[in-house]
């Protein structure tokens, strides 16, 4: 695997403003801060993206979202959302491949943080709807 920045970060040859750590995961400021608090969490066991958890290393890292989420929510009163954000591979706008986890505070729709989704529901009928979701749920039974 790629040795990045976050790599760099875990073996303190970068500092970071840590924020929790434990056994499986680190968490530490974005040093962007698109909003105030920006928080990383990645698994101090590397996984290049999404792709690559199996269900342990998913339940550990994914697990302690809630934990963080809240000491945030606690750490800002004025915070009134949290974006979780989650990017897999460069078309996805994944920049460090390494996985990682964006917790990203809201404090109102001009915080200077935006995600916007174009509607497409036009494009496809009812007819296709089912053959996409028939398509994945034969994969994740099968």
């Amino acid at each position: 695997m790629e040795d990045t920045v976050f790599n760099k970060i875990l073996r303190k040859e970068i500092p970071s403003y840590k924020v929790y750590e434990d056994d499986k995961v680190y968490a530490f400021l974005d040093i962007t801060q698109s909003t105030k608090g920006h928080t990383l969490v990645i698994p101090k066991k590397q996984q290049t993206d999404i792709f690559d958890y199996d269900e342990t290393a998913a339940a550990e890292l994914f697990s302690r979202i809630p934990k963080i989420s809240r000491a945030l929510a606690k750490a800002f009163p004025d915070m009134a959302g949290l974006n979780i954000v989650n990017n897999n591979k460069e078309v996805a706008y994944q920049s460090v491949f390494y996985s990682h986890i964006h917790l990203i505070p809201r404090y109102g729709k001009k915080d200077g943080f935006s995600m916007t989704f174009k509607d497409n529901s036009a494009n496809y009928s009812s007819e296709e709807m089912t053959d996409i979701a028939k398509k994945i749920n034969e994969q994740v039974e099968g």
